[in-house]
């Protein structure tokens, strides 16, 4: 019997860390895509507070929902899976792309 249950919180906190790197990629492409679009913005603030408490608000709340009732070991796989996608978005869409992307609306703009 505490075979299976050891097994079943496994299952549960890959589950957990799945849905992390799942919730940061929604919250750094969110921000990603946030920042983009603030050049060409009416009102660079309202968009910028606006993503913010959205990406944020939806961030939250699925912590909340995946930590249940004090579970903080839950929370530690998820926010471990935010983490990783941080750092694999970081990795992906790094400075490289940032530099030849300015560049790119540099000569867009001209």
């Amino acid at each position: 019997m505490n075979n299976f249950m050891n097994m079943n919180m496994a299952v549960i906190l890959a589950v957990d860390f799945f849905a992390g790197m799942v919730l940061g990629t929604f919250y750094f492409i969110g921000l990603w895509r946030t920042v983009r679009q603030l050049s060409s913005a009416k009102s660079p603030a309202y968009l910028l507070l606006g993503s913010l408490i959205l990406r944020m608000a939806v961030v939250m709340a699925v912590f909340y929902f995946i930590m249940g009732t004090g579970h903080w070991e839950r929370l530690a796989a998820a926010m471990l899976g935010f983490i990783i996608a941080k750092k694999i978005l970081t990795y992906r869409l790094g400075p490289q792309n940032a530099v030849e992307e300015w560049k790119r609306c540099r000569v867009e703009q001209a």
